[in-house]
């Protein structure tokens, strides 16, 4: 009875947290605010049954989807659009770290840019493989399916300039909040392959919208996962943030040589 009991009891935390970060997909693949914001609701419902810990923590991860869900997540390199998207995204990672650091004093979210140690051989060997496997797969994508258009034209300096500080500040961004906040937040409650599939379902849908459609989630999910694993084996915010930051400088140089063919004509499959 005990066994049972204790088995149902978390199969209803892992849907409660299954629906908070589910809500991701109607929120921002479908675009159906009510099916999300319902989601949201229920997987707090279902928590606050059977685990007030948990709720806690999935209170403060809705708020944060709820705060990214008030704006548009479409790539806007405007003076306005760069202001809504830092105000946002702000917001979306400070409400969970402040108020568990002041208000209940949990030292669960951290930033751990320093692990002590120097970079291993397979670090070394995982970063390659990224540069690699990106240098040669994202012009297909971007280029041949046409999603480099989800971007505004860059084909002045100016726009240049601003779309290179907006791939790498969500970027920057995605690596704080998924990572460090999210799936550190889901590592208290759940095995490490669980917290990690949840947070990239969130991940992948943030990421859908600002403009990785089409078949992108055949890159972003896998991509998803490998950061959550490799940050847990090295402990190393420094290392996920480089590696996330190399393949983004990619993306800007694919999508800038996109919309203007002789800038960053270097990459060998681009079908331009």
């Amino acid at each position: 009875m005990r066994t049972a009991t204790s088995t149902t009891r978390g199969g209803l935390r892992l849907l409660a947290a299954g629906l908070v970060c589910g809500a991701a997909v109607p929120l921002y693949v479908l675009l159906q605010r009510p099916v999300g914001y319902g989601m949201l609701a229920a997987g707090l419902l279902v928590a606050f049954a059977v685990d007030r810990y948990l709720l806690r923590h999935l209170a403060l991860v809705t708020a944060s989807l709820v705060v990214i869900s008030t704006v548009s997540l479409k790539a806007d390199l405007s003076n306005a659009g760069i202001a809504r998207f830092t105000v946002v995204l702000s917001l979306a990672l400070l409400i969970p770290w402040l108020t568990l650091r002041f208000a209940f004093r949990e030292d669960v979210i951290r930033f751990p840019w320093r692990s002590g140690r120097p970079w291993s051989r397979f670090e070394y060997t995982y970063l390659l493989v990224v540069l690699v496997v990106g240098y040669l797969l994202l012009p297909v994508y971007f280029v041949g399916s046409g999603a480099y258009r989800n971007w505004p034209p860059v084909t002045e300096p100016g726009m240049i300039a601003r779309l290179f500080v907006g791939v790498n500040g969500v970027g920057l961004w995605d690596e704080l909040f998924f990572i460090c906040v999210l799936f550190a937040l889901l590592r208290r409650h759940f095995p490490v392959w669980q917290a990690n599939v949840l947070q990239s379902v969130v991940f992948v849908s943030f990421l859908w919208e600002l403009g990785y459609q089409i078949w992108a989630p055949f890159f972003t999910v896998p991509f998803a996962l490998l950061q959550g694993f490799i940050f847990q084996r090295t402990r190393s915010l420094t290392y996920v943030v480089t590696v996330h930051l190399s393949f983004d400088a990619l993306i800007f140089m694919i999508l800038v040589h996109a919309h203007t063919p002789r800038w960053f004509d270097v990459f060998l499959t681009s079908p331009l």
